[in-house]
């Protein structure tokens, strides 16, 4: 039942009944509805605006992120394989493949090295899940560098291996004075008393005593670089340029056999030894270079000695005497 209102009647003296038009209750219900409506509106867009309401746009992007993480997941799972495959492949090839061919080997820096533009990946950056995408990024660009790295190296092995006759032909594998024609092996590779300042200083070769005369063999396939004498305290010395990388030098000899320019071959007669130069006596000075760099000869005695006679001679090379020049 609807509450009755009255109000009083001053000149009358008494309450009367107020009477609500139609339209007056029908424009109150209207403005109740806009009004609720309005409310209803407001409350449903702030609730879209916080953290506790998902709309199904909301839960469907909340998918897609799932599978996303999901996937970059896999992939790096798939990369930590892949790693592992490239690192067993790294290691065959600097151990192994390039130890085989005699070549430098690849340094790790080399191969895990990054990439110097810092502006490479700066469109990744700014989303909820950068650093997840950038570190996956970057790890895939760095296995794509080292595969790249990995292939050039293959192709260099291959060529090597092409051409490994010229490079088993080319390394110096003999003495360049015969057993027969040898007194001794006066002075090995390694600090040696100088027989002139009597002072302890690297001797950068070998010293093999011999009679004056006796044949000096090419220790490796090559081209004679030098035939002179220009060179400080060699005397009459050559140089011969072997390729990748190896030269051997010949000093101290008493005439030539060869020139300038001339290809030689692993055996042939280049010189004769004596004692021009700078020399205690009749010898010749060895010296093989790799690289520009001064290397034992005595590793690469082995084309025309036996394991016995390298054991002696190593004995020999290694005691601290008093080398010839």
């Amino acid at each position: 039942m609807a509450k009755v209102k009255y109000y009083y009647d001053s000149e009358n003296l008494a309450y009367r009944k107020i009477k609500v038009r139609k339209r007056k209750k029908f424009g109150f219900a209207a403005l109740f509805l806009v009004a609720s409506g309005l409310f209803g509106f407001l409350s449903f867009v702030i609730l879209l605006n916080t953290p506790y309401f998902d709309t199904p746009k909301d839960r469907l992007l909340i998918r897609e992120m799932d599978n996303l993480k999901l996937n970059y997941s896999v992939l790096n799972t798939r990369i930590n394989q892949l790693n592992n495959v490239v690192a067993a492949i790294e290691d065959r090839d600097n151990n192994l493949y390039r130890t085989y061919f005699n070549t430098s080997p690849i340094t790790i820096e080399e191969r895990k090295s990054g990439f110097k533009d810092k502006n490479r990946y700066e469109a990744l950056e700014g989303y909820d899940n950068t650093q997840l995408v950038l570190n996956t990024t970057k790890r895939v660009d760095i296995l794509a560098k080292e595969l790249a790295i990995q292939s050039k190296s293959l192709d260099h092995i291959l060529k090597l291996a092409k051409e490994k006759d010229k490079l088993l032909s080319a390394i110096p594998a003999i003495q360049p004075v015969r057993n027969e024609n040898l007194k001794r092996m006066a002075s090995g590779f390694g600090y040696r008393t100088d027989p002139f300042t009597k002072v302890r200083k690297m001797h950068e070769g070998m010293d093999f005593t011999a009679k004056t005369g006796s044949p000096i063999y090419a220790t490796g396939d090559g081209v004679v670089a030098r035939a002179d004498n220009t060179a400080s305290g060699f005397g009459n010395h050559v140089v011969i340029r072997h390729g990748y990388g190896y030269e051997t030098y010949y000093a101290h000899l008493s005439k030539y056999n060869c020139r300038p320019g001339q290809s030689v071959k692993r055996g042939d007669i280049i010189g004769y030894v004596g004692s021009t130069g700078r020399s205690e006596g009749p010898h010749l000075h060895y010296e093989v270079h790799k690289n520009n760099k001064v290397v034992n000869p005595l590793n690469f005695y082995y084309g025309n000695i036996s394991a016995v006679e390298y054991v002696a001679i190593s004995q020999l090379a290694n005691q601290e005497n008093q080398s010839l020049d």
